[in-house]
């Protein structure tokens, strides 16, 4: 039992901005996976071009990571926040320009650039709540901040659906509920394409600028510096060290195929209540319900951490993970979309327990393994194209083939079955 305050008071307005920052790459990656469907639809691209959104936004991190950790151990934590920040603006306000030439590549590289922020963010900000207050509360403080990821996740589901999805034109329907916007002719399809960019850059700009804001009040507020005055890079020797270590590269590799399987599950979810005659914008509330599962599903595995170990722990779910998507591929109909809405449920302890068993026993070399693991996020951006080459098989629908007697929406989580069992090998080689 100790006395020591989570967040000292002389830091409580530091610690208040910088926890901001989770909920705001929680938003950015939530208004993201919808999309994959709102770009394919406006801009009629296979799934294979669609799913470049996940390779732009997820390979930024893959870039951006590890010249940031080499970054931040060189200067501060505020620089590093502060870069971040005006990567993170800059790549959303270039949503404007790239919505008045229409043009697909530019969006792609608004997002490119805009995690690079997101990375310098990620890279920065544990460690920095880390730093803001007794060692002994260190991880109170960083739960805490942790818990306003999802709400900002949750927020980005929200605009993506009442801001975006419901207010696109391309998914107005007829009376017997069939797709206006194929059917139009071109004239008619620009005239809607122009709306319905516009639509899609308007939240991403207002972010951009709530961003600017935010890194204003930072850049003027009195922030703590780094505990650690050693600025000695020690960058090779670190690697040598890192990557002769198994468990840390095995941990490196199983938290690529669970990102990956993470970004298949949440964006396609909207391809796959398509095929069941859902629409994008009520297939939200699936997305929104698996969110949530997987919230509680947090929380549920705190508790059980007391009680079972952690690798344990990530080889039950991890099992239980593969049989929900096995059933996802194999069950038709509603049944299908249950288990792939439940596997969220299963997702949740994984990343951080991927990355505190990597991590375990590294010392100052964990700096760079952070690093590292949040370069394995990479695992988002290759994955969905993947997917989307099962998709693009039979043609542009979801349902154009039968592979295995299912559809080819269906089939296509075979890829994230093949993730969980990476991770499930990986938990019982730890446990």
């Amino acid at each position: 039992m100790t006395n020591s305050p989570v967040v000292p008071k002389n830091l409580l307005l530091p610690f208040i901005l910088i926890t901001s920052l989770f909920a705001l790459w929680g938003f950015a990656n939530d208004i993201t996976n919808p999309m994959v469907a709102a770009f394919k639809r406006v801009l009629e691209l296979n799934n294979v071009r669609a799913s470049w959104v996940q390779l732009a936004f997820y390979g930024g991190y893959f870039t951006m990571a590890l010249p940031a950790a080499i970054f931040i151990k060189k200067y501060s934590y505020k620089t590093g926040v502060l870069i971040g920040l005006s990567l993170y603006a800059f790549g959303a306000l270039l949503f404007y320009p790239a919505a008045a030439w229409e043009s697909y590549g530019f969006f792609l590289t608004a997002l490119y650039i805009l995690t690079f922020g997101l990375a310098f963010l990620e890279t920065t900000a544990n460690p920095y709540v880390l730093a803001m207050g007794p060692e002994e509360t260190a991880t109170q403080r960083l739960n805490f901040a942790q818990a306003f990821n999802p709400m900002g996740a949750l927020a980005g589901l929200f605009v993506a659906k009442e801001f975006i999805l419901n207010a696109l034109q391309s998914n107005n329907v007829d009376l017997e509920g069939n797709l206006i916007f194929p059917s139009l002719d071109e004239s008619a399809k620009a005239m809607i394409r122009t709306n319905d960019l516009m639509v899609i850059r308007n939240p991403y700009v207002i972010l951009g600028l709530v961003v600017i804001a935010l890194a204003v009040l930072i850049a003027t507020v009195k922030m703590p510096e780094n505990l650690s005055k050693d600025k000695k890079l020690d960058f090779y020797p670190s690697m040598k060290r890192l990557f002769s270590n198994p468990k840390f590269r095995e941990g490196v590799i199983a938290q690529m195929f669970y990102v990956g399987a993470q970004i298949m599950v949440w964006t396609y979810i909207y391809q796959y209540a398509e095929v069941l005659g859902i629409d994008n914008a009520t297939a939200v509330n699936y997305a929104y319900t698996a969110l949530i599962l997987f919230l509680v599903g947090r929380w549920v595995c705190t508790y059980l951490m007391r009680f079972i170990n952690s690798a344990k722990l990530l080889l039950i779910f991890s099992v239980s993970a593969a049989m929900l998507t096995i059933g996802t591929i194999f069950l038709t109909g509603m049944a299908g979309l249950y288990c792939l809405v439940g596997i969220s449920f299963t997702m949740s302890l994984m990343f951080p327990t991927i990355y505190g068993i990597a991590l375990e026993g590294l010392g100052e070399d964990a700096k760079y393994g952070a690093a590292f693991l949040v370069m394995a996020i990479v695992g988002g951006a290759v994955m969905p194209t993947l997917q989307g080459v099962i998709l693009d098989l039979g043609g542009p629908n979801y349902d154009d083939i039968q592979i295995l007697g299912v559809p080819e929406v269906n089939f296509s989580f075979i890829l994230p079955l093949i993730c969980f069992a990476v991770v499930g090998v990986f938990a019982y080689r730890r446990a």
